[in-house]
């Protein structure tokens, strides 16, 4: 798919590649945009094209957010939605996290050394309301990046977000009565998703991975071992028939301990998705668009009745209230957040003292670190055609890291600007593809 814009720079109807190709070489359009790939028409405005409008997924998650981009048609009352783009979107928050861990280090040596006196600062600081920690406010910025540049690229007429990952009341107290939604389709759904956080998506026994794996009672139910989810773990085939209803983990007193210890570690990205999903969920109703919301467990139901495979983006295509899927997008673009540099000009080692200087301007014959650019070089060690990002250097030869390698000292006379420097690095990878039944009629749950 590919992104379409009027002559004033406002969203049309996306189109296919091979449109864009004709428009493009009949001068009708041109590129306006490198990647994600987005061309401009010179003789079309909104007023004059119908514009159906497409709806956005998001799939928030701590390390990576998938996003996914889809037309959705209703008929009677099944709702078909056709996947048309992809975005996975990599958060830097854990970096953000240890910096910070890292620079609290160093102040609280430099406070407990015998210097100088200085007043305590400690009683001077006030959190406003809704205050999130920096790698978190990070993930959400990210998020809401991508949605403000989406609605400048597609005539974005939906958004569907998942706030929640587990229902804790379900979870606790499953077995409450005279409340139909406790005993809907999506009550072991929202317990699997949990269990497969929880675990790692392995068994707790062996390690197996990649093998289906069963919910399991550690202490069996015939033994006196409760539903509540404290006793529930994940096993594999093989261990849940070896271990049955007998004292499987009598003689392995390590295993148990293990398994005892896992089940009481928290959930750290569940925890940052939990923290974070009130904000992403206030901006994105700030953008005035229509905000419908979703659990994790009802997206799990969702892939499961469709047959696709795990992917964040796929999970972004499955969010919210579907009858079946068409189809999905062949590639999903891949953007890392890699920050915008530093204000700092100098480098530290281990001691904290200076041990190099970078040059007081960061442009360098046009070029700035991170600028996507092209490279034709026609001899020499590096000959052949190199796209990527760029890092500059004062001597006129850069490096460019592609996609599959490091190509180092390109004169700068090769180098030709793509894009510039915008925070992201970008890849493609193939999505995971699928061939849901076309007539596979999916019921909706209780809710």
């Amino acid at each position: 798919m590919v992104f379409v814009l009027d002559r004033r720079h406002r969203p049309l109807q996306p189109c296919a590649p091979a449109r864009a190709r004709k428009l493009l070489a009949s001068g009708r359009a041109v590129v306006h945009r490198h990647t994600p790939f987005v061309i401009r028409l010179k003789d079309r405005e909104v007023a004059s094209s119908q514009v159906d409008g497409v709806e956005v997924g998001i799939d928030p998650g701590s390390k990576f957010t998938g996003i996914a981009v889809f037309r959705a048609e209703k008929a009677d009352d099944d709702i078909v939605r056709t996947g048309l783009f992809g975005i996975e979107v990599r958060h830097r928050g854990g970096q953000i996290r240890d910096r910070l861990t890292a620079r609290a280090a160093l102040r609280r040596g430099r406070r407990s050394r015998n210097l100088r006196y200085r007043a305590p600062r400690y009683a001077n600081r006030r959190r406003p309301q809704g205050w999130l920690a920096p790698s978190l406010r990070h993930r959400v910025d990210n998020t809401m990046s991508w949605v403000q540049r989406l609605c400048r690229w597609a005539p974005v007429a939906r958004l569907h977000v998942e706030r929640v990952a587990f229902d804790t009341q379900l979870l606790q107290n499953p077995d409450i009565s005279g409340v139909e939604y406790q005993h809907g389709t999506l009550h072991g759904y929202e317990v699997r998703e949990y269990l497969l956080a929880k675990h790692g998506r392995k068994c707790a026994y062996c390690g197996a991975v990649g093998v289906p794996l069963n919910i399991d009672h550690i202490v069996p139910r015939s033994r006196g071992g409760s539903d509540r989810v404290s006793n529930l773990t994940l096993a594999c085939i093989p261990c849940n028939q070896t271990k049955d209803a007998n004292t499987f983990l009598a003689d392995r007193p390590a295993v148990l301990a293990r398994i005892r210890r896992q089940q009481k570690l928290p959930l750290r990205d569940a925890a940052a998705v939990s923290t974070t999903r009130w904000a992403l969920w206030h901006a994105l109703v700030a953008t005035g668009l229509s905000v419908q919301v979703a659990t994790g467990g009802r997206t799990k139901w969702n892939r499961h009745r469709t047959g696709a495979p795990k992917a964040h983006t796929l999970d972004a295509l499955h969010v919210g209230v579907l009858t079946t899927v068409r189809s999905c997008p062949r590639q999903v673009l891949v953007a890392t957040a890699t920050g915008r540099g530093s204000y700092a000009r100098t480098r530290a080692d281990q001691y904290g003292f200076p041990r190099l200087r970078l040059p007081r301007t960061k442009t360098i014959r046009g070029f700035q670190t991170g600028d996507l650019v092209r490279a034709v070089v026609p001899t020499g060690k590096n000959t052949g055609r190199h796209e990527g990002r760029v890092a500059v250097r004062t001597t006129g030869r850069f490096n460019i890291r592609t996609r599959h390698t490091l190509v180092q000292s390109v004169h700068h006379r090769y180098v030709h600007l793509l894009q510039r420097a915008d925070g992201w690095a970008y890849t493609r990878e193939e999505e995971r593809r699928f061939h849901p039944a076309p007539n596979d009629r999916v019921s909706t749950p209780h809710t």
